[in-house]
This record gives C-alpha cells, structure tokens and sequence, in this order.
C-alpha cells in the first residue's frame, strides 16, 4: 500500500484529503504545519507528498526544499489557495524546486485523484474516477 504524507494547517482540508485518500486505497498520514511533516517523513517510509505552500512554522517552500535534499527523487504535489501574494505565483515558486506538481485550491475531487494516481501510475485512471 502506498503511504501518503498530506501537509496542510487548514484541518478540513487535511481530513477531506485523507477521506478521499484513503477511499482510493492509500495510507494517509497527516501533518499541521511543514517542521510536523518533515518529523513524520523521518519516522515513516513515505511514497508522496502532498504539501500546501502556505503555513506558520514551515512553510511549504522551505519544506520542499528539505524534502529534496533528503530524498531528491520524492514525488511531491503542491497545493495553495494563495496568501500575500496570488496562489498562482506560489505555486509557480514550488515549479522552480524540481518536479513538483501543483493544483490551485479548491480542486475538485477527481483532480486531486488522478493527480495522486499518476504519480504512481503510468497508466490512465479507470473511469471511476468521475465525480
């Protein structure tokens, strides 16, 4: 089973995420804030990342950066909803540290879904993917 380590302070974006995680067959685990994250990352092995950008203590920028160094070939999707500045320039900062994907907030079930699936899958989603 793939391990899932989701990074967000917003808590019902968290739980709305490992719902929809774990319906899809994965492990979750979750962390409020990005210095949280990189705890769990060194206690459990983990197969994805999916961080906010956007975060007291770490920010997700900072904890990208620490991911990579540790693990340079982590598959990791960044999310925001943006902050003091447009969601839109965050996200294009996480494209600049390496392959990383990123989805605005909100995004719809289906493309965190497929998203997470590609990530492990070369392969095209089943159509029940479908919201």
């Amino acid at each position: 089973m793939k391990r899932i380590l989701v990074i967000d302070d917003d808590t019902l974006t968290l739980d709305v995420l490992k719902r929809m995680l774990e319906v899809e067959g994965y492990e979750v685990l979750t962390a409020s804030n990005g210095q949280e994250g990189i705890d769990i990352f060194h206690q459990s092995t983990i197969d994805l990342v999916i961080t906010d950008l956007v975060m007291p203590v770490k920010d997700g920028l900072r904890t990208i950066m620490e991911l990579r160094q540790e693990k340079p070939d982590l598959p990791i999707i960044a999310i925001s909803a943006g902050g003091a500045i447009p969601k839109e320039r965050y996200l294009t900062l996480a494209q600049y540290l390496g392959d990383i994907i990123t989805l605005p907030k909100p995004f719809r079930r289906k493309e965190i879904v497929e998203t997470v699936y590609k990530m492990f899958n070369p392969d095209p989603p089943p159509n029940s993917y479908e919201v």
